[in-house]
């Protein structure tokens, strides 16, 4: 596949933080101190990955701006364009040592995503898109998966953790899925996740209260995949409410119908 000379950058930028995550990866499993210790490793680990993405996007297009997962914006001198990044997906993950997590890299052009990179470094899968060029997955071409009958589909979702989002809407959420689907999965990594809905690996994704980070590559490589995405009220911007669907033209229809369920009365 033909890549733009801005997705080279993107996609050297991701190897070149990869490579550094998926070292400490290798260490943080063999860690044998307190839960602090390995906590602290990863922090540092995140923070260095999106040190060397920064540096490489910056000093390919340094009049651009910055968008990091930590929510601090650099404003660009151009204007028009952004990067939005997410050095470590699935942090916890990575903390636990499960091989499922990534590197998130959005390029934004007038409010709009033109370009995603998505790199998992345990598993050196790279997901790439360029709007209205299609999307891939190491030179591979993306389709979203096509069975239409939601009983048939499985679907994942993030589950909110301790201290974060409406444990109590979600529960209810999920209550009405399970039984309509062969089966949820909770991978713990939203990016990672949008990706394999665009590779065909589970059929649907929702969940709400995510970051700008979170969503910015995984909604374009699923509409490039041929996929829909909405947010969780069917609208078309769900980078900007923080909650998504995403699946195939039939499966999005039926779990949006679902997951918008009224609470049953007591």
């Amino acid at each position: 596949m033909a890549r733009s000379a801005l997705l080279n950058v993107m996609v050297q930028a991701a190897f070149k933080a990869g490579k550094s995550l998926a070292r400490d990866f290798g260490e943080v499993q063999n860690l044998q101190v307190s839960l602090r210790g390995p906590a602290d490793f990863v922090a540092q680990a995140d923070r260095k990955a999106e040190k060397l993405i920064r540096e490489e996007l910056m000093k390919a297009r340094p009049t651009y701006g910055y968008l990091g997962e930590d929510g601090e914006e650099m404003k660009g001198t151009d204007g028009a364009h952004r990067w939005i990044v997410d050095p470590l997906d699935g942090a916890t993950n990575f903390l636990h040592g499960l091989p499922h997590f990534a590197i998130s890299i959005a390029l934004e052009r007038n409010d709009e995503i033109v370009a995603s990179v998505i790199l998992n470094p345990a598993t050196d899968e790279l997901y790439t898109a360029e709007r209205g060029g299609g999307a891939f997955i190491n030179d591979r071409r993306l389709r979203v998966a096509s069975r239409k009958a939601l009983s048939d589909a499985i679907v994942a979702s993030g589950t909110p953790h301790l201290g974060h989002g409406n444990h109590g809407k979600h529960l209810v959420e999920l209550r009405h899925v399970m039984g309509e689907v062969a089966g949820v999965r909770a991978l713990g990594a939203p990016a990672l996740d949008l990706a394999y809905v665009a590779a065909g690996r589970v059929d649907g994704y929702w969940e709400r209260g995510l970051n700008t980070w979170n969503l910015a590559a995984g909604v374009l490589l699923i509409r490039e995949s041929g996929g829909w995405v909405s947010d969780m009220d069917g609208g078309k911007k769900p980078i900007d409410t923080g909650s998504i669907i995403a699946a195939n033209e039939f499966i999005h229809k039926a779990l949006h119908e679902v997951v918008n369920r009224p609470i049953p009365a007591r």
